[in-house]
């Protein structure tokens, strides 16, 4: 494939999946520019569980070391409530005999600003909101609030649970009479919650971060109506986030304790976010010369701690499958998006599903309470089953230096890579001659 022959691509969204497709794209010399509506991406959010399901990856494209040295490790999580004390701890250690990786705690604004250095700022638009999207069989186009338009092969959409390029393409495909119905649903929540880190503390006052190894905790109240859930960083700082449980009844009275809190915290109230936990695993990712990512075609319910995973195994399967693109034609770019979607949505499904198991342990009611025992009474060997099943999906990208496997659970082939590696390989072969 000639560089005239290469896909360009329009990557919606400058979240921690369209950078990692970014990125990628950029080791493969795959043209591309992100749109991100944000003028300035601000350092919100909490902290991220960085494990083997990605840390081959960060190896390939060059953030392995780095994570290393910003994130703090950690062995073990407690679980307390109000009344009982801690009522139980979860040991992680198995999972670095099975993966060869530690687990790793590191704070979100630190991951994006990793991975954003991979990116270089001249294909990073910030400030640039899309208001139109067009496509013909050749092309697709996209217009700016600043009367802006670019032209691609490819558009992304991977701009969040309320992505603009989904409701674009659902209209589309609605005024077709083609939409599935499940796919006009509003977005299900149950919950809300703020996230944030401080800056770094003292440790007079905490102690614990000085800690060689992260103390992560849980905390619930005895009425479940919210979840506390704390880090401590490598940068000495706390990340943390505050659940509350939804129903009926929530009024204006619950929004004004939320301000009341992010007040009364260590963290300055500009680093301090609210979400909507929003969970819906849509039917359709793509259509055309479209294709969504990560939160925009399935959000999950954060309990799991998957969404962030999720969001860049899609961006990896994506960037194999459009590296390996054989042209630019709307057949080839169909087939391969069709792959990706198969590929994916097992995975995608597994997250979704275990993210509502672990998130019944904090309803009320009877369910909530079967549910929650049930956690807290997990034998380790039963933990030790679930991290097997989890740490196998540990896909890389097929066109960039393999990493030597490390472990003894072995990852599950992914068609995505393979095809890379078969193309990147073919490439090779034809370029030595």
């Amino acid at each position: 494939m000639s560089t005239t022959e290469k896909p360009s691509v329009l990557i919606v969204g400058a979240g921690l999946g369209g950078l990692m497709l970014g990125a990628l794209l950029e080791k493969c010399d795959v043209p591309y520019t992100i749109f991100e509506r944000a003028a300035v991406v601000k350092p919100l959010g909490s902290a991220i569980n960085i494990a083997a399901p990605v840390l081959p990856l960060f190896e390939q494209i060059g953030i392995f070391d780095e994570c290393e040295a910003k994130g703090k490790a950690f062995t073990h999580s407690t679980v307390s409530a109000e009344g009982q004390g801690k009522i139980q701890t979860v040991s992680y250690t198995p999972i670095k005999d099975f993966t060869g990786y530690k687990q790793y705690i590191l704070s979100r604004p630190v991951l994006y600003d990793l991975i954003l250095n991979k990116v270089p700022r001249n294909k990073v638009l910030f400030d640039k909101r899309v208001h139109g999207i067009y496509e013909s069989t050749n092309k697709v186009t996209i217009k700016t609030t600043d009367n802006c338009t670019y032209e691609g092969d490819i558009l992304v959409g991977a701009d969040g649970a309320y992505s603009t390029v989904r409701r674009s393409l659902y209209e589309t495909l609605k005024s077709k009479g083609v939409l599935p119905v499940s796919d006009q649903e509003d977005l299900f929540f149950s919950c809300t919650c703020l996230v944030g880190q401080t800056p770094e503390l003292d440790s007079k006052d905490f102690p614990s971060v000085n800690l060689p190894l992260c103390d992560f905790k849980s905390f619930t109240d005895k009425d479940k109506s919210y979840g506390i859930t704390t880090f401590t960083t490598a940068q000495r700082g706390i990340s943390w986030a505050v659940v509350q449980q939804l129903n009926a009844k929530s009024s204006k009275a619950a929004e004004a304790q939320w301000s009341q809190a992010g007040e009364k915290s260590e963290t300055p109230e500009d680093l301090i976010s609210k979400v909507t936990l929003d969970e819906k695993v849509f039917e359709t990712w793509h259509h055309g010369r479209t294709v969504l990512l990560g939160d925009a075609c399935h959000k999950l319910h954060p309990s799991g701690g998957h969404g962030a995973v999720t969001a860049m195994h899609d961006a990896v399967a994506l960037a194999n499958l459009i590296y390996a693109l054989p042209n630019s034609s709307s057949e080839e770019i169909t087939k391969a998006f069709t792959e990706y979607h198969s590929e994916r949505l097992p995975f995608v499904m597994d997250s979704f599903k275990s993210s509502q198991i672990l998130a019944k342990s904090f309803e009320k009611g009877i369910a909530g309470t079967i549910a929650s025992f049930l956690a807290r009474n997990l034998p380790q060997f039963v933990w030790n089953l679930l991290w097997k099943s989890m740490v196998k999906n540990r896909p890389v990208a097929g066109f960039l230096p393999q990493i030597p496997p490390k472990g003894n659970i072995p990852a599950v082939v992914s068609p995505s890579t393979e095809k890379a590696r078969r193309v990147f390989d073919s490439r090779q072969g034809t370029r030595a001659i």
